[in-house]
Formats: structure tokens, sequence, C-alpha cells
């Protein structure tokens, strides 16, 4: 279901690409219609195979299909990695464009059409000025997100079921147990209620910092902005450091024994796991080394230390709450 979410959004944004690369395709590459054309595909037909598929043990021509498996899995990340690209040269090109007088803007815009290649003359050709070329080049902008959601959303798919190749599952070893959704008996309801409360707020937290940092010109909104932003990460980070601490106490009492035998499965994922907190852990860092070497030290810098912080406490406690979780043995 969030795949398929994701997937949505990541159709509409291919069609705002389209539609904003087509308002001026007389001075640009026809590769730039064309590849939101096929990753458009690409998200159709890659949904629908893991729709049908995620749940599947194959057993048959193994090797061809875990290729094929690795190569969509690398083919999510390339995309995923083009997305965040992308999204990172837009909001550098807004920021010089509105720290630049419109001449030393046009004359850059100039050099970097006869670098890329243009086969138009005129620069002003590939100005978007209409209303309907802006809505297309906002749109796409925005949406940006949810298509790098939906490149780590299908990487995680792929991923499992590579690790479910050659896989047999012992039908009679467990029992299923039939969930029933049941406010004060069963806990994982509150969870999921819970955290659809955080993840709406943290929608709301978002739209609302964006549209002050980005409308408003006065340094006082900007600041309450950034406040509340802070504030509610550092919350949020700290309930989710207490929740991963209370699940490490909670194995504690469990009687469980814990599976010490080589996995290479279990292996890869505490490898990939640790892997890709180090990305965080390394903004953390140089942001508690920026903020203590700069000067003044207001209120927002202390929030933004205290984030830094809590954001390393976290990771390391959910890390740790995953990998014990991966070595216990079923019930």
């Amino acid at each position: 279901g969030g795949l398929v979410l994701f997937a949505i959004f990541s159709l509409v944004m291919d069609v705002f690409k389209i539609g904003y690369y087509s308002s001026f395709y007389s001075c640009l590459s026809a590769i730039k219609i064309i590849y939101p054309i096929v990753q458009a595909i690409f998200v159709v037909v890659q949904t629908y195979f893991l729709w049908v598929s995620a749940k599947d043990c194959i057993h048959v021509h193994l090797n061809v299909t875990r290729c094929g498996l690795m190569l969509t899995l690398t083919t999510n990340l390339a995309v995923w990695m083009s997305a965040v690209t992308d999204e990172s040269v837009h909001k550098a090109h807004s920021k010089l464009k509105k720290n630049m007088t419109e001449e030393i803007f046009r004359w850059l815009l100039k050099e970097r059409s006869q670098r890329v290649g243009m086969r138009s003359s005129s620069v002003e050709e590939c100005n978007c000025n209409s209303q309907i070329c802006q809505i297309f080049k906002n749109g796409y902008f925005w949406l940006y997100p949810f298509n790098i959601e939906y490149s780590l959303f299908a990487s995680a798919m792929v991923y499992v079921m590579w690790k479910n190749v050659g896989r047999f599952i012992d039908h009679h070893s467990h029992h299923i147990q039939r969930l029933k959704f049941r406010l004060f008996r069963r806990t994982f309801f509150v969870g999921i209620m819970l955290g659809l409360i955080i993840l709406v707020s943290g929608l709301g937290v978002l739209i609302l910092y964006e549209v002050q940092v980005n409308s408003s010109t006065e340094s006082s909104k900007k600041s309450q902005a950034l406040t509340m932003y802070y504030i509610f990460n550092i919350v949020c980070l700290s309930l989710m450091s207490l929740v991963c601490i209370g699940g490490s106490v909670i194995y504690r009492f469990d009687k469980r024994d814990m599976d010490r035998h080589k996995n290479p499965t279990r292996t890869l994922d505490v490898a990939l796991l640790m892997g890709a907190a180090l990305g965080q852990y390394a903004i953390s860092y140089y942001s508690i080394v920026a903020i203590v070497a700069s000067t003044p030290r207001d209120t927002i810098s202390a929030l933004n230390l205290t984030y830094a912080l809590l954001m390393i406490a976290q990771h390391t406690f959910q890390n740790i709450f995953i990998i014990e979780g991966l070595h216990r043995q079923p019930p």
C-alpha cells in the first residue's frame, strides 16, 4: 500500500516534468522529455511486479533471478541518486537566482546553455515564463521527496525478495496468529495510530516550516519556524530513543535463546543497517563541530546541538534494538 501511494505521486511528478520540459522543447535535448516517460513506465511495471510477486520464494533459475533483482535494486538506487541530485541542483539554482541580479543570472544561463549544447541561441526561449509552465515546474519540484521515498521503498522490497530466492518455509513450524484490531487488547493498533499521528504531524510541521522560511522576509518568523521545526524533531527523537531503550529492556526479560550461528543474509542486514547509519552520524558530527565553533550562540544553535546529539543517540539505540531482534530465536 505504501509503495502504491508513493508510486502514484511519482507518476504525477513525471507528468509534471513532461509538461514542464514540453513547454520549451525547441531548445532542449529530446532525452529530457524521454527520461520521465521511461521512468513512469518503469514505476508502473515495477509496482505491478512487486504487488504480485513480493511474497514469492522462487526455486527455479536462481542465479538469473538474483541477477535480475540486483539489477532492479541498483536501478532504483540510481534513480534515487538522480532525484536527490536534481533536487539539490534545483534548490541551489533557486538560491543563486534570488541572490543575483537579473543581468548576471541571464549571462550565467547563457554560458551554461552554450556548454550543454542547446540548439537555440536565444536564452529567452528556454525561460519558463508562462503560468502553466511555472505550475509544472513547482509541482514536480515539490513531488521529488515522494519519488525519493518510492525508490528507497522499492529497493527495500526488492532486497527482501532477493533474500527469499531459494528459501524454504516450513508451514507447520509456527502458528500464524490472526491480528484483530482491538484498541485495548492489541497494542499494535495503538502503535499504528501513534505512528500515523506522528507522520501527519511531521508533514504539517514540514509544510509550515517550508512556507514560513521561503515566503517570509522577516527574520523573526524564520526563527520561529526553525524553533518549531527543531522542537518537534527533538520531541520525536526523544520518544524514539525511549521506545528503543524500552524494547531492549523487554528483550532482557524474554526467555528466548539467541541465534549465534553464522547467517550470511543477517550479516548483510547488519552491515547495511550500520552503513546507512554512518551517513547520519557524519551529518550530526559535522553539525556539532560547526555549532561549537560558531559565534554567537543563540537559542537556534542550542536546539540544533540538541537535535544533532539526539540523532546520534536515537540511531545508536535503534540499531542496538534491531540487531538484538535479528539474533533472537522465534517463539
